[in-house]
């Protein structure tokens, strides 16, 4: 799948389907073992989430995924990128490295896990969101996960208490 999140052991589309849907399974096509891209894109157009890398050009320092061995050698244009968002107002990671790149380009605190911090693009007063990792190698159980998620869709307004 040329689109985000398309490895089956990457839990991002199970959290956002157990989150909207209440079913971790939603985005997946289980008999072809594989995640439905045209159903998440729909899906993204819908609520109105945007997916982009924060880095254009990376450098692996090993042979695995993790950020500790990931060198930035050219970070996205996120200004010129937002730019073109004029109604987006959060940016959210899901990672270390890409948590610092944003933070590094904003010049403003890198969250925690979980929460936010307060920037300004071009006067535009927007949130950094800090997302735990969606890759089962980050321990913690989906179900868990995914509440980080539900209260950043609800302080957004993306999602709705009801």
């Amino acid at each position: 799948m040329e689109f985000f999140y398309p490895n089956r052991i990457n839990d991002m589309w199970r959290i956002l389907g157990l989150i909207f849907f209440g079913n971790k399974h939603h985005f997946e096509r289980l008999e072809e073992k594989r995640f439905d891209r045209e159903q998440i894109e729909a899906f993204c157009r819908e609520i109105g989430l945007a997916l982009y890398d924060t880095a254009t050009e990376v450098r692996r320092l090993k042979d695995n995924a993790s950020d500790a061995f990931l060198e930035v050698v050219t970070p996205t244009d996120l200004r010129a990128l937002l730019a073109r968002i004029p109604h987006c107002r959060a940016v959210v990671t899901t990672g270390e490295k890409a948590s610092l790149v944003v933070a590094e380009t904003f010049g403003c605190e890198k969250p925690e896990v979980g929460g936010c911090v307060e920037f300004y693009c071009e006067n535009r007063p927007m949130r950094l969101w800090r997302m735990p990792s969606s890759s089962r190698a980050y321990p913690l159980a989906i179900d868990r996960k995914a509440d980080h998620y539900r209260h950043l869709f609800l302080a957004e307004g993306i999602l709705s208490s009801e």
